[in-house]
């Protein structure tokens, strides 16, 4: 996946003054908009409907077995086997749904996922399955900067941006089970 040359990039004063909007999500009965699978480094698979397992995370992603600087020996770090980011944040940054899936998130979700509505041990039932929001941040990297610009990079790493989980958050899988599009996304 790359990026398209004639692609505008928001800047800081659009998306500060898009934020309002976007913050709109539902804070207790939301919805699975989008579940993209990374199959491989640079490629995205988008899927109608997708497995949540406690051991690989989402079936078929490659999370099981990327290399993370957060680990000792770096193994992948279970804190952060599913990341999930506010749909209507990632609609504000990307613009067309085609290109959501450049954020590296796998679930894309229309709910409050702020630190405030969902604090780390918060569990979210998606589907079938249950996940726990983890302590670990998530935040924006050079892929992020490449496909969004700088903006917004500093946008969603700002301080109110990781209150919000702007960028997004990193959770594990407490319960397995089967995720659609459509879905409702609650608390348990």
């Amino acid at each position: 996946m790359f990026e398209a040359p004639h692609v505008r990039h928001l800047t800081l004063a659009e998306l500060e003054a898009a934020l309002p909007t976007a913050l709109t999500s539902p804070t207790d009965e939301g919805t699975l908009d989008l579940i993209v699978r990374r199959p491989a480094v640079g490629r995205r698979d988008v899927l109608d409907a997708g497995e949540l397992d406690v051991t690989t995370g989402l079936v078929g992603d490659t999370w099981n077995i990327r290399a993370s600087t957060r680990t000792p020996d770096g193994s992948p770090h279970p804190d952060m086997q599913i990341n999930v980011m506010n749909s209507r944040v990632i609609a504000m940054i990307a613009g067309e749904k085609s290109r959501w899936g450049l954020a590296g998130d796998q679930l894309y979700v229309d709910y409050d996922i702020s630190a405030e509505n969902v604090p780390p041990g918060t569990q979210l039932a998606i589907g079938a399955a249950v996940i726990e929001v983890t302590a670990q941040p998530h935040t924006g990297c050079i892929k992020f900067v490449q496909r969004f610009g700088v903006d917004a990079m500093k946008f969603v790493n700002s301080a109110q941006g990781r209150a919000l989980h702007l960028r997004g958050l990193n959770a594990r899988v407490v319960v397995p089970g089967r995720i659609q599009s459509g879905d409702s996304v609650r608390k348990v």
